[in-house]
This record gives C-alpha cells, sequence and structure tokens, in this order.
C-alpha cells in the first residue's frame, strides 16, 4: 500500500515514515511540507493513503483536504491535536471526507512516538484495504446497492434505539441525527469510538444543528424520547432500568481493561439485559468486532439489528461480524437508516427539510 505522508515538520515526517514503514505491507512514497505540497503530489502520486497534518503554512490541512477530495479523491487519515480545536477541526475534517484520525497529545513528539504505531497502522491498512475491495469488486464509479430493503416499524415498537459505531461513523452519526424530530417514540444512545475531547465537540455540534436534544453522556441522566445521548469517549457507558420505570446511564470507567472506551459490547450488553426485546440496535462502520458479542444478546432477547451495508462503511468491520453472526435483520445505507428511523416517529417524517429552515448552516 501506498502513503504519502504530509506534515509541516520535518521530524513528525521522519517519525511518520519510520512508524509506517515498520509495516513490510506498506511503503511511503513521498512526504509533503504544506497543503498545496500536498495537493501536487496526490495528483501526480496517486497514493492509496494520505496522512494529512491540520496546521501547516502555506495552506491548511482542511483545505489541502477540499481540494484534494475535489481533484483526486483519495483515503485520508488526519492526525490531529487531542484538543478543543483539534477535535472540532478534525470534526470539520470527517465531514469534508476523511476516513478517520489519529490524536496526538502534547508528550506525542517528546515521549515514545512508537506508541502511535499499533493504531495508526491498523487503521492504514483496514481503510486502504476496504477501499481496495470495493474498487475491485464494483469499480471505481458504480456504486452498489443495498442488500436489503429498508423494514417499516411504527411509533411505539421499541422502547430505545441504541447505536454502534467506530471508523468512518461520525458523520454517520450526524446524518441520522439530523434526521430525527422531536417526535421520536424512543431515545436514541450511541457508543462512538473517540477520545473524550472529540465527543464532547461532537455533542456540542450536533445539539447546535439538530432538532432533537443532543446530549453528551453523564452519570446518572435518565433518557427521554426525542432526545439523542452520546457515550463519553475514555468511559464506559450502560443503560439501567430505573425502578420506578424508565431508564438512565451509568458512566464509569469498569471494565479499566477493556480495550475500546467506550465498549460497544459493553454497552449493547447493558441494553439486552434493561431493554430487551424492545431494543432496535444498529451497528455503523468500524474496524474490529466490538458490538458482536452484545448484538448477540440483544436478538437472544428478542431485539432487532440493522447493519450499514458494506459499500457505504468506510471499514466494513463491525457491521460485518454483525452479519456473519446471522444476527442483522437488513443490511442498509445510512439513508435507509434514517428512512426507517423515520417510521418510529409519530409523525413519520425525517427531519433534514426543518433542520435547514430553523438551524441553517
Amino acid at each position: 500500500m501506498r502513503i504519502l505522508v504530509v506534515d509541516d515538520s520535518a521530524f513528525m515526517r521522519r517519525s511518520l515514515t519510520k512508524i509506517i514503514e515498520s509495516d513490510p505491507d506498506l511503503e511511503v512514497i513521498d512526504t509533503a511540507r504544506d497543503g498545496q505540497d500536498a495537493i501536487d503530489k496526490t495528483v501526480k502520486l496517486k497514493p492509496d493513503l494520505i496522512t494529512l497534518d491540520i496546521e501547516m503554512p502555506v495552506m491548511n490541512g482542511l483545505d489541502a483536504l477540499r481540494h484534494i477530495m475535489a481533484q483526486c479523491p483519495t483515503s485520508v487519515i488526519m492526525v490531529s491535536s487531542l484538543t478543543t480545536e483539534g477535535s472540532r477541526e478534525t470534526l470539520k475534517a470527517l465531514r469534508l471526507g476523511a476516513s478517520d484520525f489519529v490524536a496526538k497529545d502534547a508528550s506525542f513528539i517528546s515521549q515514545k512516538i512508537d506508541a502511535l504505531r499499533d493504531e495508526l497502522i491498523a487503521k492504514i491498512k483496514a481503510i486502504g484495504g476496504h477501499r481496495q475491495r470495493v474498487a475491485e469488486s464494483a469499480g471505481e464509479t458504480k456504486i452498489a446497492k443495498p442488500t436489503s430493503k429498508p423494514p417499516v416499524f411504527k411509533a411505539g415498537d421499541f422502547d430505545l434505539v441504541a447505536i454502534g459505531s467506530s471508523t468512518g461513523g461520525p458523520p454517520v452519526v450526524e446524518t441520522i441525527a439530523r434526521s430525527l424530530t422531536a417526535e421520536m417514540s424512543a431515545p436514541v444512545v450511541i457508543a462512538q469510538h473517540m477520545p473524550g475531547v472529540f465527543t464532547k465537540s461532537l455533542s456540542e455540534r450536533l445539539n447546535a444543528k439538530c432538532v432533537v436534544d443532543f446530549h453528551h453522556g453523564e452519570d446518572g441522566m435518565t433518557l427521554k424520547p426525542g432526545s439523542v445521548y452520546l457515550a463519553p469517549g475514555g468511559k464506559q457507558m450502560r443503560v439501567h432500568r430505573l425502578a420506578g420505570g424508565g431508564w438512565a446511564l451509568r458512566i464509569n470507567n469498569e471494565p479499566a481493561d477493556a480495550l475500546y472506551k467506550p465498549s460497544v459490547d459493553v454497552f449493547f450488553s447493558s441494553v439486552a439485559q434493561a431493554v430487551g426485546e424492545r431494543t432496535l440496535g444498529l451497528m455503523l462502520t468500524g474496524m474490529g468486532d466490538d458490538g458482536v458479542k452484545g448484538a448477540r444478546l440483544i436478538n437472544d432477547q428478542g431485539g432487532t439489528i440493522l447493519t450499514q451495508s458494506a459499500d457505504t462503511c468506510i471499514v466494513y468491520g463491525m457491521p460485518k461480524a454483525v452479519d456473519e453472526a446471522g444476527v442483522s435483520a437488513a443490511s442498509l445505507s445510512p439513508r435507509q437508516l434514517c428512512e426507517t428511523l423515520a417510521t418510529l416517529q409519530k409523525s413519520g417524517q425525517n427531519a433534514e427539510p426543518s433542520v435547514a429552515r430553523r438551524r441553517a448552516g
């Protein structure tokens, strides 16, 4: 796989090149020092994937990304600061077409940069490999049709909608959230693999852009129909039944040794126990198989699981695991998932027109 590394720091370019080329299947074909250099080399070299810094001279990473996606669409992993401003800029990059990001904190350069190796290489292989498989099976300009027709439900069929998401998920989460109205007959709860500062920024953005109330989950928060709740990054989230009826969130650090925080398996498993057969679960794009165990438990309790279709995923990992487990009722595009959720709204209508009128931008 051929990689272009873009960063204004010569040290970072050398370090990222060393990390990437430590894997024999990956090759850094060139580096670029600013956004304009990145555009020129992308057009000329046509890499399989780009790692792209955000803050750079001449042209920043966001402007470069816009040009790259317009001129020579390529898989891009952003290298982002683990700060509030860094998270906001990264979320913009994901909306512009970046596939994923790797977050760096203040110790990224001064301490062991090799700590990043496993995450970066895994993401490069998953994202680049999926793009290649889609291109080989469908052709670059042909988009395969979803494998299922969207099911039709009605308001009151479910007590809770549980969503699991990872690589490539934030834009899909936004698409779904902006399709909902306050007429939604069940609360929507989401576990997205992201650091805490990123989930906080995502929640703030979507609360400003959506018709529904969008919350960054907190321990003890009660769940209300017509509202959406996002698990805080770096924490585990569970749903539990209240003694007097209804449900609330439990947010803590247990299990402390879990690979993912939040873990979709931990979240889905709690939902299977607390809500059971009146659960609608959605598994969105993501690496690995986190969530398949919880999805099985929801299915065993009589709940319904839907997955994002392979051709619309940045990485068809988590949905694939659920599909292969035989517990998905349908494999759908993000638009079809929105259409399905619209049937749970009392009006049966999609919210996007009212979003445009009330909260433009």
